[in-house]
């Protein structure tokens, strides 16, 4: 760790500090955030391009007193490092160790948690309007990106703040332009100008001057607004800012901290809702993340010298890749098929669909509600559309789900990347909770494959069934090892039995079969057989099979990756009730009702007995009882 980030126990010492100071500071938390990430992965492109832009803001405003809310919140790492977590901060996204995003708990500088896009601006908002209900004065700063722009709830934020009028700072960064120094300088030069209090305070003055001429005040004022818009929109290209009632200012040079801290001195006395408009670059000072910063957004262990990515499997099919695999395949089959995702066409394992059917792909950015409803327009017109999508980031959508996909029963693709527990991004990204909030939706089957091959097998069923499908897959790499050369239609709502024993049931989905079956082996050592189904479908339910095995057998394990409550094991006890089963002792594993933390995908599932051991575990104790 930098002698000068060493110092840096909280922002009131980073404000004792000189200007010129800082641009040294800001190397030695990029050279922190590359060697603590490179050891144990996280979001580094992003949190590279925002080290002067973070180090102004504290710099400037009185935080924690003022607020300053991040947007998804993968681009805080420099913030943490300034608050009170650089001894810590080895520990990021580790099992015990500081979360990767903002949270409320671990500090009172993460004024908001976050985790998905889109929240700054009505979060913040909603925390000015509470300033103003106490009759306190204080600064609410949002800083959103220029991805996190295409959300709805970010110009619904907008549109609601622009028309209240309060004093609201909205810092727009945006690092997908680039702008040339000369025009970079002036506009600088401009924004300083216009905010600074001399120009200010004759605005203000012209403004009550206008007024007082009877007659023609009105209209002079008038005059001179529009001149003043028609000036800056020469300028500047902040219109559609100004007409949602926001004083625009930029664009600014991110990385010119001098530059941003002056601006943001002048900005400080103004009022009412501003909106600054700040140029980044993603991934600034480390050239692998410069190069390629959407490798670099969210990345595993790496090289730091050269940014050599270490695969942890290397040579193991990925289950995204697997998808991404059988998508292609399918793509040249089925000329109508379809794919569409929110802002992840790499993440999801679009791209190579992408790059051989320009034309069938869309990327809507992050917009889930609309990706769904685009979706079920498609599909409305004979098209078969395939929408992948993180499973934590599909809850955004559950309406149009429900209304524009379902309820017309049309046969969209829902393809839940990440379902279960992801692990080191913690508690707003683990999948755990799709089970629950789409079973109950009339017209969906809802499916999980047990490996990477009957993933690809569970997509053919899906596009070729002519109805709404969720195919729900983990991250990470699979367990079977191999696709088999083409893929096979699945009967829908049938199970499949893997090995049968007379002592005990396991009935297990998705990514929960493996460990069924290490914990059915285990328990054959020990004397006890077990039945081991893949039960494939959580909705429709095999119910003929369950059945049939649960009345010759009075004990039954179900084993899922998903919250207890509404999941694979509720529709399991559901079905044993309408069947007269009632007999049946029942064990149910899987997440209680809690927020599951970040931490590795091994460590997590032992800690809420979903592994091997934590089944043979569960077993041995239903098998005590009478």
């Amino acid at each position: 760790m930098g002698d000068l980030l060493k110092q840096i126990h909280n922002p009131s010492v980073l404000r004792l500090m000189r200007v010129a100071d800082l641009p040294k500071l800001a190397q030695e938390i990029r050279e922190e955030i590359i060697q603590s990430v490179s050891k144990v992965g996280g979001h580094l492109a992003s949190s590279l391009g925002v080290v002067e832009l973070t180090l102004a803001l504290h710099y400037v405003f009185d935080t924690p007193r003022d607020r300053i809310v991040w947007d998804v919140g993968h681009q805080t790492y420099a913030h943490k490092l300034i608050t009170g977590r650089n001894e810590n901060f080895h520990t990021l996204r580790q099992s015990g160790g500081i979360c990767g995003f903002p949270r409320r708990e671990e500090s009172p500088y993460d004024t908001f948690g976050t985790g998905h896009s889109g929240t700054s601006i009505s979060a913040a908002l909603g925390m000015a309007q509470a300033r103003c209900l106490r009759g306190e004065d204080y600064k609410v700063i949002a800083v959103i990106g220029d991805g996190s722009m295409t959300a709805g709830e970010a110009f619904e934020g907008l549109n609601q703040a622009g028309a209240m009028e309060k004093d609201l700072i909205v810092i727009l960064n945006d690092n997908e332009l680039s702008i040339s120094p000369n025009v970079g300088a002036l506009s600088s030069y401009l924004n300083r100008l216009m905010t600074g209090q001399f120009a200010t305070h004759f605005r203000e003055e012209i403004k009550s001057f206008l007024k007082k001429i009877p007659g023609i005040g009105g209209s002079a004022l008038k005059w001179a607004r529009y001149a003043e818009e028609s000036l800056k929109g020469f300028f500047l290209p902040g219109l559609l800012f100004e007409e949602l009632g926001f004083k625009y200012v930029g664009p600014l040079p991110g990385h010119k901290i001098d530059s941003l801290i002056e601006t943001f001195r002048n900005i400080k006395q103004l009022r009412g809702p501003i909106l600054v408009h700040v140029l980044t670059q993603k991934g600034k000072g480390y050239e692998p993340a410069e190069k390629d910063p959407v490798t670099f957004h969210g990345v595993g262990p790496f090289v730091p010298e050269s940014g050599e990515i270490l695969n942890h499997k290397a040579g193991c099919l990925s289950y995204t890749e697997a998808f991404g695999q059988t998508m292609l395949k399918l793509g040249r089959e089925i000329p109508c098929l379809v794919g569409i995702t929110a802002a992840m066409p790499q993440g999801t394992g679009l791209d190579a669909f992408a790059a051989e059917f320009p034309a069938r792909f869309f990327d809507v950015g992050i917009a889930e509600q609309h990706g769904i409803t685009f979706a079920a327009g498609l599909a409305a017109e004979g098209f078969i559309p395939v929408v992948a999508i993180y499973s934590t980031f599909m809850q955004r959508a559950y309406d149009q789900i429900l209304h524009d996909v379902c309820l017309q029963n049309l046969p969209v693709v829902l393809a839940l990347d990440r379902g279960g527990i992801v692990g080191a991004d913690g508690s707003t990204h683990q999948g755990l909770f799709d089970f629950s909030y789409l079973r109950h939706i009339p017209n969906l089957t809802v499916m999980a494959p047990k490996d990477e091959n009957e993933l690809q097998h569970m997509l053919r069923t899906a596009v070729a069934c002519g109805r709404p499908v969720s195919l729900r897959y983990p991250r990470g790499a699979g367990w079977c090892g191999f696709l088999d050369e083409e893929a096979k239609e699945l009967p829908i709502g049938k199970a499949e039995v893997l090995r049968r024993g007379r002592d005990l049931i396991l009935l297990a989905i998705g990514s929960t079969v493996k460990a069924a079956l290490e914990a059915a082996s285990r328990l054959q050592d020990r004397g006890v057989e077990s039945t081991v189904v893949n039960a494939r479908f959580v909705k429709p339910l095999d119910g003929e099979l369950i059945g049939s095995l649960a009345a010759g057998c009075a004990r039954l394990i179900t084993v899922e990756e998903n919250a207890l409550q509404g999941g694979f094991g509720s529709a399991v006890l559901e079905l044993l009730e309408e069947r007269g089963l009632t007999e049946v002792q029942v064990r149910r594993l899987g997440i209680p009702d809690v927020f599951v933390e970040h931490g590795p995908q091994d460590v997590l599932r032992r800690k809420f007995g979903i592994d091997a051991e934590g089944i043979v575990s569960a077993a041995e104790e239903l098998l005590k009882k009478p």
